[in-house]
């Protein structure tokens, strides 16, 4: 679909924030990024920060049920900003609000991103299995949601902004003007799983994928603070048998509409 310069500076002008939530492997960060570029918006993957903090108590020797320290951790690395997130071959994406030239430039989103946990790049790393399930273990204590929600929150404040987690449109943007909830079957999304492991050069049996990924939905939903849900005004979309563009082309005709409507 082509859209035209006065529609495309009107949508520039609502500048709408969108999230997008869902289980693990339901193809969010993929979905999210294109509909990034698509809609000319920043990215932020939220999901990103909680692996970063599991890695960085992983390497502090900290248990990631230790909650009084991993808490104090999480705090401490919001304070000093050790968590940055930016575009691989672009200028970093801000946790503050993003500029009009940012929204305007539709260079966030086109390409894969990097997390840097003090400086360094860990963007492999927090991709893990064992971080998958270190990220669902910490986004359960209270105090790292805390620590790490303002960031979010800040992020989406003047919209131009996509946000992809568990939470997004329950907890961090309740309000968000488009909400999404993007899931899969376990099966397909174990398969996803194994395909992005075998890239990586890391083999697992499809049993032990499907596994994890059953255990990471039941910890997910379970946890007592912000548990995986969809939201009551979010869009259910089922990603298993459709192609990323036909999704990606469907949420962005959906946040164009609304933001026509503003």
């Amino acid at each position: 679909m082509t859209v035209r310069s006065a529609d495309r500076d009107s949508l520039l002008r609502a500048r709408l924030r969108v999230a997008i939530d869902g289980p693990a492997g339901a193809g969010k960060s993929t979905v999210a990024r294109g509909l990034a570029k698509r809609l000319g918006y920043v990215l932020l993957d939220t999901g990103a920060l909680y692996r970063a903090v599991a890695l960085a108590a992983r390497r502090a020797a900290l248990a990631w049920d230790d909650e009084a320290a991993v808490g104090a951790l999480a705090q401490e690395l919001a304070d000093a900003a050790a968590i940055a997130i930016e575009a691989s071959d672009t200028a970093p994406v801000s946790l503050l609000p993003p500029s009009r030239e940012a929204v305007a430039s539709a260079a966030i989103g086109g390409s894969g991103m990097r997390v840097l946990l003090r400086g360094d790049d860990v963007s492999a790393a927090i991709r893990e299995p064992e971080m998958s399930l270190g990220a669902s273990r910490v986004s359960a204590i209270p105090a790292v949601r805390a620590a790490l929600l303002d960031m979010q929150r800040r992020a989406g404040v003047e919209g131009g902004v996509v946000l992809e987690g568990r939470d997004i449109g329950t907890v961090v943007l309740p309000d968000a003007e488009a909400k999404f909830f993007l899931t899969a079957s376990p099966e397909v999304r174990a398969r996803r799983r194994m395909e992005e492991l075998a890239a990586r050069g890391t083999t697992m049996t499809f049993e032990a994928v499907l596994d994890e990924v059953v255990s990471r939905d039941r910890a997910d939903t379970d946890r007592p603070v912000a548990p995986l849900k969809q939201a009551e005004d979010a869009i259910l979309v089922d990603s298993s048998d459709r192609p990323v563009d036909e999704i990606i082309e469907e949420m962005a005709r959906v946040v164009e509409a609304r933001a026509r409507a503003r």
